[in-house]
């Protein structure tokens, strides 16, 4: 199969219309879509020389897929497949962005859908967007890691669709921000950076970009670098965090289900699985919007904090091309970005105390 020419058309199709060939559909299918996918690989050139000049930065910002984040991919095949398959109920554990892709689609395909949420661990942004999309939303006393236990019992026991990223539909649908990426540089990155959650996403870029290594379309693959965060690290320290703690709440996970095929992907391209500590994600976090104008979610930032971090290390000895990952939008967190951002400035109606604090002489 052939790299598929992107036409102004084929960018508003969404994702499974546009790579069709290379997605588990037929003309049966259901096509479930909020015309998800098409995200702008944003070059970052400020970024990139506060980060090492040696490198030429692009930022793939899935904040702008339709309900704000990289899980529209996976849910518009997931949501379609169990469509075809006649389900009339989804159910999920979140920390937030696939609650709320899943009740989007869901209310979409007209199917019910429920959601369980780990209690006061979610941001408003994420918890809104569920709700305004009629979801059941429960959240239980307890962690991601405990809801995903209890949605796979129930699934196990009732007709109702697990949509997670177990869901191997997820996946296929996720794989598709890689065949993007790749029309649009026309290669692969030397290096792909992405944080690492529940690590459905780092095995759908790397699944992503072995498709097309493997049907000729490109000629080499990337080094994938993944990154979590230092409080929810259980991949890089080797053991299950019973009780993960950061502030990037969507990789707030102690034990991924997609744990050993994210370290395949580390493994088989040569790369690696680090850590970055809150500071340095929220760091991250503030360069983004300051220097690049992309506001994206703490967890996104988790992707440059970690390039920031491996660069200093040393690690790149040569120029290359990184692209990094930046998995939601800055609106799915607000109070987070409201703590760390420059305080409101509070004035009386009064050009004069206006100009002063513009430091502009009347």
């Amino acid at each position: 199969m052939e790299a598929l020419a992107t036409t102004p058309a084929m960018r508003r199709a969404g994702i499974i219309e546009q790579y069709r060939d290379w997605l588990p559909v037929t003309d049966a299918t259901p096509v479930i879509t909020l015309l998800e996918g098409s995200t702008p690989l944003i070059p970052a050139p400020a970024l990139a020389r506060a980060i090492d000049p040696k490198l030429k930065v692009y930022l793939k910002y899935e904040g702008l897929n339709p309900t704000g984040s990289f899980k529209d991919r996976g849910m518009t095949m997931a949501i379609s497949k169990a469509c075809e398959a006649g389900a009339k109920a989804v159910i999920c554990a979140s920390t937030g962005n696939t609650a709320a892709s899943a009740a989007a689609y869901s209310a979409r395909a007209g199917i019910q859908c429920a959601v369980l949420l780990p209690k006061g661990e979610v941001a408003l942004g994420k918890v809104s967007q569920s709700l305004m999309h009629g979801a059941k939303v429960i959240a239980i006393d307890g962690n991601f890691d405990d809801a995903l236990r209890l949605v796979r019992e129930i699934t196990d026991e009732y007709p109702i669709e697990l949509v997670n990223s177990l869901n191997p539909y997820r996946i296929e649908g996720q794989k598709s921000g890689a065949f993007e990426i790749c029309d649009v540089l026309g290669e692969p990155p030397d290096f792909h950076c992405i944080p690492v959650g529940n690590a459905g996403n780092i095995t759908a870029y790397w699944k992503g970009y072995n498709e097309y290594f493997q049907a000729g379309v490109t000629q080499r693959l990337p080094k994938m670098l993944g990154y979590q965060a230092a409080g929810s690290a259980p991949i890089y320290y080797g053991h299950p965090i019973a009780e993960p703690d950061t502030i990037a709440t969507a990789i707030r996970i102690g034990n991924p289900a997609s744990w050993k095929k994210a370290e395949a992907a580390r493994d088989d391209s040569g790369g690696m699985i680090d850590i970055v500590t809150d500071d340095e994600i929220l760091e991250a976090y503030t360069m983004l919007a300051s220097l690049e104008g992309v506001f994206c979610e703490p967890a996104s930032a988790a992707s440059v904090a970690g390039l920031y971090k491996t660069a200093k290390s040393g690690y790149f000895t040569e120029p290359a091309t990184c692209v990094c990952i930046l998995t939601g939008h800055g609106l799915k967190d607000p109070t987070r970005a409201v703590a760390v951002a420059p305080q409101l400035i509070d004035l009386p109606p009064d050009k004069g105390r206006i100009l002063e604090t513009l430091g502009i002489s009347a």
